[in-house]
């Protein structure tokens, strides 16, 4: 009939629907590619913020206060008279803390690793790693609390004329801080290898340990690596367990019994408030902090670095 409705062909229906399938899907993509970029873009105009920010402030420290007298003075006194502004006091404090932590925690992080990933069972992997990974949650405060009570006075036991607050104890607080990072990442490395490479080792005739040492841990170097340097990097910026266990005193050396001083807790020793804004004293606190920031930025690059230049094609 003239006026009869004609239906539409099946085919014609179904390309109909698909082409609004298609448009919804690609508008969704759109949406997600936007914000991803915009996340991206953010990183990058916070970090450049951070430098603007740090650059312009200690610009203005760095003009009343000779450069080569703060890289290079060995005195540390910015507030008390006479006042000095060597940054190299409370610069070997955090890199006593970065150093011992990190020999404390390296060996057995790369332990734990090629256990869990050789030797461990699946079933107790799969509870053990996360009860390790939550040590990486626990806030940094209860760490220093869990050194003035018990590795403090511990350390006393042994050598009583160690300081109440001592390098010692806050080395070892943040060897455990970062002990999980090193175990998790040289885990992640090690069972990212194929399995073709322990079995060639076996079939040669090696022992699980020469297959291990001699072929899985040289295969995964690159992320081994970059999981020491990014935990050395953890230890450099770590604060509230440092400042409470290791204390607040600027000093050339390296004896772990005694009291020092890091960057990180001179920043937290100046935001408490008791500095005048404007001050030179108050400037300190970012010059030091650009310090802090170019170390631990320089390691992250040597870490990507690393990585990359190690890697294993397999």
């Amino acid at each position: 009939m003239t006026g009869e409705r004609r239906k539409p062909h099946p085919k014609t229906s179904w390309k109909l629907k698909n082409s609004s399938k298609s448009s919804w899907w690609s508008m969704i993509e759109s949406v997600l590619f936007n914000a991803v970029r915009i996340s991206g873009c953010s990183t990058i105009l916070i970090t450049a913020l951070i430098i603007f920010i740090l650059a312009v402030e200690s610009y203005g420290f760095f003009s009343e206060v000779h450069l080569f007298s703060f890289l290079f003075g060995t005195q540390w006194t910015p507030l008390f008279e006479p006042k000095s502004f060597g940054v190299l006091p409370i610069f070997f404090g955090t890199m006593m803390i970065a150093v011992a932590s990190a020999v404390i925690a390296i060996p057995i992080g790369v332990c734990v690793a090629v256990y869990f990933n050789e030797y461990a069972s699946q079933s107790f992997r799969s509870i053990a790693k996360p009860i390790l990974e939550i040590l990486a949650g626990i806030p940094s405060v209860v760490y220093g609390y869990i050194a003035i009570a018990y590795i403090s006075p511990g350390i006393r036991h042994f050598f009583p004329e160690a300081s109440p607050f001592n390098a010692l104890s806050g080395s070892i607080v943040v060897a455990v801080m970062v002990l999980p990072m090193i175990a998790s990442l040289s885990e992640d490395a090690l069972a990212a290898l194929p399995r073709s490479l322990r079995e060639a080792g076996y079939a040669s005739g090696a022992t699980r340990l020469e297959v291990v040492s001699g072929i899985l841990l040289p295969a995964a170097a690159s992320g081994i690596m970059a999981s020491f340097i990014l935990a050395i990097s953890r230890a450099i910026g770590e604060t509230m367990a440092v400042t409470l266990a290791a204390g607040a005193t600027p000093k050339m050396g390296v004896d772990y019994l005694d009291s020092i001083q890091t960057m990180t807790a001179y920043i937290v020793q100046v935001s408490l408030g008791d500095v005048a804004q404007g001050t030179v004293q108050y400037k300190t606190l970012f010059a030091v902090a650009l310090v802090l920031f170019s170390l631990t930025l320089s390691l992250n690059l040597v870490a990507g670095y690393i990585e990359k230049k190690w890697r294993v094609e397999i």
